[in-house]
């Protein structure tokens, strides 16, 4: 029988060498739209004042290229951004700069272990998106994120899902990726360490918190080897992928998934 056996790693993952190709390969294709889109509905379905006129208080965690930062900063939230990546945490001040809320953004460079100690207080709403499968020690994260959430707060987590790396590689008739550990190349966006949904879901259980909202991201477009007819239509694209993401079985092979995560 194939299985997903991941590989371990050491450190936990810098993306200052793929900053770059983040941007144009993630956010510079329709795949980015389809995270943000997904990302976006479900915050607005599940967080209480976020657009009411409320001033939240946000922490975007492995925060990328900054999009959430920016869009909850320019609704007035007081939002404090963080990266491993120095490069990354360029490219996203860069971004706020454009959208004239750089100075309204507090900025924030360093392993994500070291903000208990380093910020005071609770935080409302705690971002962070695509980063566990990138950890070193991914079982760590939820209970370190609960340490920082208020007691009404909510966690904002997506991670790379094990089961869509597998079908995908089955769909391509990769069967001996599948009879190996799966090894992250240097230059790949593709983790090395997918992540399983029932751990993480375990995790959540452990750290005594709640999932409120489970969805899948990009539950077909990753999937698609040849575009024909609506594919060929972005917007419908993620009219469809908004969807499904919604429905069993299809948001259980999104890309990633998204938890939305309370203390019940």
């Amino acid at each position: 029988m194939l299985a997903a056996r991941p590989m371990s790693i050491k450190t936990d993952r810098n993306f200052d060498d793929l900053a770059q190709k983040f941007a144009r390969k993630v956010y510079g294709e329709l795949k980015g739209d389809i995270r943000l889109a997904v990302i976006w509905r479900d915050l607005l379905a599940t967080v209480p004042g976020l657009t009411d006129g409320s001033s939240l208080r946000i922490l975007d965690i492995g925060g990328g290229l900054g999009q959430l930062s920016i869009r909850t900063a320019e609704l007035g939230h007081r939002v404090i951004y963080n990266d491993l990546s120095v490069e990354m945490l360029s490219l996203a001040q860069a971004e706020a700069d454009k959208a004239k809320i750089k100075d309204k953004i507090t900025w924030h460079q360093g392993e994500y272990q070291n903000l208990k100690d380093q910020l005071e207080g609770r935080f409302d709403l705690i971002l962070c998106h695509a980063m566990a499968e990138w950890l070193a020690q991914p079982e760590q994260l939820i209970a370190r994120l609960e340490a920082m959430l208020a007691e009404k707060g909510t966690i904002s987590l997506t991670f790379y899902n094990q089961h869509s790396l597998v079908y995908r590689n089955l769909i391509r008739g990769n069967f001996k990726v599948l009879e190996n550990p799966f090894e992250a190349h240097g230059g790949s966006l593709t983790p090395g360490t997918p992540l399983d949904p029932v751990l993480v879901e375990q995790w959540v259980v452990d750290a005594g918190l709640h999932i409120n909202s489970n969805t899948g991201i990009r539950v077909f477009h990753d999937y698609v080897t040849t575009q024909r007819g609506g594919h060929r239509d972005a917007a419908s694209v993620i009219e469809m992928e908004l969807r499904y993401s919604l429905l069993e079985p299809y948001k259980a092979m999104g890309r990633y998934i998204h938890l939305l995560i309370n203390r019940g």
